[in-house]
């Protein structure tokens, strides 16, 4: 499963993640990619995003059973620590 997650986006990129993905939130897409899919669309929406901000959250084989990217001024920062990934919120 394939989570992103974009915030202060051109409506029209939302419009083209829905091609692949369900919204089921405003900003929030779910859906199975294959690896190849995922990694071609999160290049996309980086490309995209102008002011906005986005995070890709997808299953793999580590320890937490998912990675995290992220991309654009986000709120939020990921911090990888030992292999772990954690969410910093800045004070």
């Amino acid at each position: 499963m394939t989570v992103i997650i974009v915030e202060r986006v051109p409506i029209g990129l939302r419009g083209e993640l829905t091609r692949w993905m369900l919204e089921l939130h405003a900003g929030i897409f779910v859906g199975t990619l294959s690896a190849m899919v995922r990694d071609l669309l999160w290049e996309h929406v980086c490309r995209e995003l102008r002011e906005g901000a986005g995070f890709l959250i997808y299953q793999t084989n580590n320890e937490q059973g998912f990675a995290l990217r992220s991309c654009g001024q986000t709120s939020r920062k990921l911090v990888q620590i030992e292999g772990l990934f954690l969410v910093q919120i800045p004070q």
